[in-house]
């Protein structure tokens, strides 16, 4: 038995890169909260999360270059799971099953502090944490619309690459410097925003292409909305694809240039709601 977990722990770590590996105490009381708990704070090639119910103890290993524990914690606390640096919502907590509803223990919920080479000017730390909140996605939106403006000509090759990077702006994005409203939206949609951006990017095939695009365009107006936008963003409307279900996507132009379509019915299609 030590040998195969130690094997696992191995191949875990090889499909990680610049693994780092932590214990940390995280609160539940089943294999229903098990599930939870790894669900929450697994993301593909970045973190994974081993949860023992009988000690309660996780075992995190993630890329160090990528992410860290506190956001580990932080998506597994919207989950509903205390852990001693941080407290599930109270009402997240209340929805749970009966049976995962553990005793929670009177903690206080840990605070990021400035770095003492911070402390020195709090306006420019301020400004710089505000640059950062807007950079990183940013990255993510201009990917997204890169990907838009490749699936307008029609051009799955360089859908292909652009939703590489996008996959890559994703990744990368350090959730500790979120405004708070973006950090909440973030941990909700991460996992989709990436599912779909790897789908996107390992096909060639415009009309898979296009499938994926429908929910990703979903995730990315979610968060859009919860952040701030140096110009107007406009959330567009194709009421004929998917079978007449139709479709959204956004744009940094009023004018209609279908995605979806492309130039069989460029112009098929309305804008909803503007963004400012």
């Amino acid at each position: 038995m030590a040998i195969t977990v130690l094997l696992s722990a191995t191949a875990c770590n090889a499909q990680i890169k610049n693994a780092k590996t932590e214990t940390v105490k995280i609160y539940g009381n089943c294999d229903m909260c098990k599930s939870t708990i790894e669900k929450a704070g697994n993301f593909k090639k970045v973190a994974k999360v081993d949860w023992n119910k009988d000690t309660k103890t996780a075992t995190l290993t993630y890329d160090s270059a990528k992410t860290n524990q506190d956001e580990i914690l932080k998506r597994i606390a919207l989950a509903g799971y205390d852990s001693d640096k941080f407290l599930a919502p109270d009402d997240v907590y209340a929805n749970l099953h009966g049976c995962c509803q553990y005793e929670r223990v009177n903690k206080t919920v840990a605070k990021v502090e400035p770095s003492k080479t911070e402390t020195h000017d709090h306006s420019s730390h301020t400004a710089t944490t505000e640059k950062q909140e807007t950079n990183q996605l940013k990255a993510v939106f201009e990917s997204y619309f890169a990907v838009k403006d490749a699936l307008v000509k029609s051009d799955g090759n360089t859908v292909s690459v652009k939703a590489k990077d996008l996959l890559n702006a994703i990744t990368s994005v350090k959730m500790e410097t979120l405004t708070a409203d973006e950090h909440t939206v973030w941990m909700k949609v991460m996992k989709d925003l990436a599912f779909d951006a790897e789908h996107i990017a390992e096909t060639k095939d415009v009309g898979h292409q296009r499938d994926h695009f429908t929910s990703l365009s979903d995730n990315i107006y979610k968060l859009i909305k919860v952040s701030k936008q140096e110009t107007s963003v406009y959330y567009q409307h194709c009421p004929m694809f998917n079978d007449g279900k139709g479709a959204n996507w956004l744009s940094k132009e009023n004018a209609i240039k279908n995605p979806y379509y492309g130039s069989s019915m460029l112009s098929c299609g309305k804008t909803t709601e503007t963004i400012k």
